[in-house]
């Protein structure tokens, strides 16, 4: 496909993005409203549903307690601390009068070990809960335990849970529905980690490897599954459940930011960094927090440089996405996980006047904070889950980041500010290959 006329603005814009040097955008149609809302095909949603999905996992967490030990002393909860980071903060360049910069560990995520396990795991439980409500095994004030009963495992066996994935959102798919006994099969990218394939085989999950890019491998899942009722295919471009299951996150992070003491309001800006692949993930959890925060939330999407699907997608927000091949950029990029060159339109559609900007970021730069999210937090993170803490500098250090505070009448401000960086994959990299990660970090430090 073709893009649209672009206006001289966007001929710019377009001109930067396909240079691969890193670039901020910033939202000129961020509106403050958090209304429930929707367009074109996609469905209107609003704090109900954000609310439905954490009650869902609340329902869950005595039977998933059970199936993952791990879970246990959490009640069967899967969340993940918020942490200060102050020596961090000094490490990357950002002055205290520009505000506190917290870590949102999603790296250290149980059972899934990445920001996946929250959409990817909540659609999975919603599909075993209509299907045991719906054959009479389930009740919705029961103990969800009976779900692990020889009864519904029986049932759960007829049905196979598929999705396309570069990695960790196959991770979570594959080792929930495995779990509950549903067989589960992985359609996976060329540039997917062997160490994610094998560990997903090690789960019993069948792995199709594809020789093309992510889009490709969800093109294949989506056409398998079409042929087949007893197929559920788990659809990351798509699903409003995925996209429901990250929204999740946001009360318990508003419960966390009460618990440090900290205010968000007018006086008391919250900015939140999230990478970025199909946007899903980021746009779920944008979503929650606009319920929660509505206009003093500020939440910005990092993306690779040859990658920038997301902010390609809110450059033309025409009815059909356009992919980061159209302006000559490869999607090559050792961020795995945000190897994605075409976006989600229901994510553009739910969350695009609510987000307030997207930058990308170079490679090194990742593997370099990657480093020092590991020297100076002591925080294990995948090469993916380094792009949001170029998020502050973006901020301060640009003319448009600038122009942003300004126009926002956030500059006297700043000091009062909680900056967000939301770590979102590294829990089970095999250690040979974090020691490639770390190597390759400390090679671009400044000598």
């Amino acid at each position: 496909m073709t893009l649209a006329q672009p206006s001289n603005d966007q001929t710019q814009r377009l001109q930067q993005l396909a240079s691969g040097q890193p670039t901020l955008w910033t939202n000129p149609a961020l509106t403050d409203t958090t209304l429930a809302h929707g367009t074109g095909e996609t469905p209107a949603v609003g704090p109900a549903h954000m609310l439905a999905a954490e009650a869902r996992f609340g329902r869950f967490a005595p039977l998933l307690a059970e199936l993952f030990p791990e879970l246990q002393p959490a009640g069967g909860r899967i969340e993940s601390e918020l942490l200060p980071a102050p020596a961090l903060q000094a490490a990357l360049g950002m002055p205290a009068d520009f505000g506190k910069l917290l870590v949102k560990a999603d790296h250290g995520l149980p059972v899934a070990g990445s920001i996946k396990a929250r959409g990817g795991i909540h659609e999975v439980l919603e599909l075993a809960e209509r299907l045991a409500l719906e054959h009479g095994l389930l009740q919705l004030d029961a103990d969800y335990r009976v779900l692990a009963s020889p009864a519904v495992k029986a049932l759960f066996s007829r049905y196979e849970v598929a999705v396309g994935s570069t990695g960790n959102l196959g991770l979570s798919i594959g080792v929930m529905a495995s779990a509950l006994g549903f067989r589960a099969t992985v359609h996976m990218s060329a540039d997917a980690k062997a160490w994610k394939k094998d560990r997903l085989r090690a789960r019993g999950v069948r792995v199709v490897e594809h020789a093309g890019d992510y889009e490709q491998a969800v093109a294949a899942g989506r056409r398998q599954a079409a042929q087949d009722q007893f197929i559920h295919f788990i659809d990351d471009e798509r699903s409003l459940s995925l996209f429901l299951g990250y929204s999740a996150a946001a009360p318990n992070l508003g419960r966390q930011i009460e618990a440090l003491g900290i205010t968000v309001d007018a006086q008391h800006p919250l900015f939140v960094y999230l990478p970025c692949g199909v946007g899903g993930a980021p746009g779920g959890i944008t979503f929650g927090l606009k319920q929660l925060y509505g206009p003093h939330v500020h939440c910005f999407f990092a993306e690779p440089v040859q990658s920038p699907c997301f902010l390609l997608r809110m450059l033309d927000r025409r009815d059909t996405a356009p992919s980061v091949y159209d302006i000559g950029l490869s999607n090559r990029t050792e961020a795995d996980g945000l190897a994605v060159p075409r976006a989600s339109d229901l994510a553009a559609d739910v969350i695009g006047d609510e987000l307030s900007g997207v930058y990308t970021v170079a490679d090194d730069t990742l593997f370099r904070h990657l480093y020092l999210a590991r020297q100076h937090a002591g925080l294990q993170v995948e090469p993916s889950a380094a792009a949001g803490f170029s998020g502050p500098a973006m901020l301060r250090e640009t003319a448009e980041g600038k122009a942003y505070l300004k126009r926002h009448g956030l500059l006297p401000v700043m000091q009062a500010a909680t900056h967000i960086a939301w770590t979102t994959g590294g829990l089970f990299v095999p250690e040979a290959e974090y020691r490639k990660f770390l190597e390759r970090g400390v090679s671009l430090e400044p000598v």
